[in-house]
């Protein structure tokens, strides 16, 4: 696993060989993190590999088994929900459906006893800051999906907390208003200035909004980076498949494709597709062979190539000119696929 580069950043959350085992089952496995202040971090991993717990034990809904968790340098380890500085945003919103917008986001301060006209005073500051002005008297049923998730987004940030919690919180809207919540939650942080921690399933939404971004698997994590270091230099097999497409070369197509076995990766978008005789740079691998199926996209298409030293890979290329009966017309061509050296990954096991 990568090492984070150095900040000087405060280290808002650090967990310290973290485990959380439920009997036989290791949700969390001797973890090791620092989330830094003022940083929009994800948890990115499939069900079952341990985010979510991870951000349980941060809000200390659930206790380690061992290890130490800290925020802001206190250990947390045995401290109860309502005296950490965090707060939570859930999926389901949790809502209270009988109260008012106003008396649902302003709740929170209400039960610590701050008077009626402060409290009005910061929900308004909060649906300004969320741009859902003037609908305090609303009730929850009154409004959409997008505008729910706002208002929870509001009830948590109205205490003033030091670390937000969110718990795939965008899993139950539709696609487009999904995509236009990722852009507003980010906006909002930059707004905020404080440590937000994500967890999602979905790759495109910890690609799009992340600072910094930990996949997890099996209860460990295998790689902590940016986006693009993610993305673009995944250091394990269960990265290069689980965010976005990597196309995996072992075995003998390792052999005489690059000199020596492993197991290496390289992403659908960086190959091009030439003609059989083009010259192959000195900075590039190629490998030639045929087109097996192609699969038109609109955007772009999907060729399948088998290999000739054995094994396939998958070419993914803009559609700029193609209409589908070109992209359709090349299955069954002779093709030379050239890529460059430097975007080809050599993989190891976690």
């Amino acid at each position: 696993m990568s090492v984070p580069e150095a900040t000087s950043r405060a280290v808002a959350v650090r967990f310290s060989k973290v485990s959380r085992h439920f009997g036989e089952v290791r949700a969390v496995d001797q973890v090791d993190l620092d989330i830094y202040d003022g940083e929009f971090f994800s948890m990115l991993g499939p069900s079952g590999s341990g985010k979510t717990t991870c951000l349980r034990l941060i809000a200390g809904f659930e206790q380690p088994t061992s290890g130490s968790i800290q925020l802001y340098s206190q250990e947390m380890v045995g401290v109860p929900p309502f005296l950490r500085d965090v707060n939570t945003v859930f999926q389901d919103y949790a809502l209270f459906p009988h109260m008012t917008i106003g008396d649902n986001i302003g709740y929170g301060l209400m039960v610590k006893g701050v008077a009626k006209g402060e409290r009005d005073k910061r929900v308004k500051e909060m649906l300004e800051l969320v741009q859902l002005p003037n609908i305090e008297k609303r009730k929850p049923s009154q409004l959409s999906g997008g505008q729910r998730q706002r208002v929870a987004l509001a009830r948590a940030l109205i205490n003033h907390p030091r670390v937000l919690l969110l718990d795939e919180p965008l899993g139950a809207l539709d696609l487009k208003l999904r995509q236009q919540m990722q852009i507003e939650l980010k906006q909002i942080q930059h707004r905020v200035g404080i440590t937000f921690i994500f967890v999602t399933h979905d790759q495109e939404e910890a690609l799009t909004m992340s600072d910094r971004i930990a996949v997890f698997n099996k209860g460990k994590i295998e790689q902590i980076g940016n986006p693009s270091q993610i993305y673009e230099r995944p250091e394990t097999p269960f990265v290069a498949g689980f965010v976005g497409i990597s196309n995996m070369i072992t075995a003998e197509a390792a052999n005489r494709l690059f000199g020596k076995a492993g197991l290496y990766a390289v992403r659908p978008e960086k190959i091009h597709l030439a003609a059989p005789d083009t010259p192959v740079p000195a900075d590039s691998y190629s490998a030639d062979g045929t087109i097996d199926e192609v699969i038109y996209l609109g955007i772009n298409t999907r060729y399948l190539v088998n290999l000739d030293v054995g094994g396939e890979l998958t070419v993914v290329e803009q559609n700029l000119k193609v209409t589908s009966m070109d992209a359709q017309a090349q299955h069954g061509r002779r093709v030379r696929l050239i890529w460059q050296k430097d975007l080809t990954r050599e993989l190891h096991e976690v």
